[in-house]
């Protein structure tokens, strides 16, 4: 496969929930997250510099993973229960308790490019509850969005943060990627 120049696009968004039992991980059957928007990543963690010799001497960073946001049209209410934690009544009525606690998911979503769609997956992701915002209409309608904030931190164990494909992915993995996890060779 032709290595990709340019990047573009956003699409074929999945969510895989995340189970620990005595440190060990294992990732539910991935689920489709239909309408992503758009998705940010920002590194987190930092750069330190030791002097010496009256010059920067050695170099270091922490790799802490990702604080990120994604913008979606509408949250799935499978992701609502599933991820968030909220809960349906007989009623049908979805309800939003305070000790709810979310839980961790693999977020696996593709870029375009120009030879083909580069894959990847942050392993392990928090969270966080969405905020809530509209509009009225006026003399267009724009659809409305929302915005949940995650973090995607090193996987326990093997202290992965993002897995991606590239032009020597075999086709195996690059076709079998929203079916299962990736965790690694």
């Amino acid at each position: 496969m032709a290595q990709n120049k340019v990047s573009f696009g956003l699409s074929n968004a999945h969510y895989a929930l995340v189970t620990e039992t005595d440190g060990e991980i294992t990732y539910g059957t991935p689920v489709r997250f239909p309408g992503m928007v758009s998705l940010t990543l920002e590194p987190k963690g930092e750069q330190a510099d030791f002097y010496a010799d009256n010059l920067v001497y050695y170099t270091t960073s922490a790799n802490q993973g990702y604080d990120g946001t994604l913008e979606v049209a509408l949250l799935t209410e499978d992701f609502r229960k599933d991820v968030l934690g909220e809960t349906v009544g007989a009623d049908g009525v979805f309800v939003e308790n305070a000790t709810a606690n979310p839980k961790k998911i693999a977020l696996m979503f593709e870029f375009d490019g120009d030879a083909k769609a580069t894959r990847h997956v942050l392993p392990y992701v928090s969270v966080s509850r969405p905020g809530h915002s509209g509009a009225t209409k006026t003399e267009s309608v724009e659809p409305g969005t929302g915005e949940l904030s995650f973090v995607a931190s090193p996987r326990p164990g093997d202290y992965a943060i993002k897995l991606s494909t590239g032009s020597t992915t075999s086709e195996e993995v690059y076709n079998s990627w929203f079916t299962s996890v990736y965790e690694g060779a």
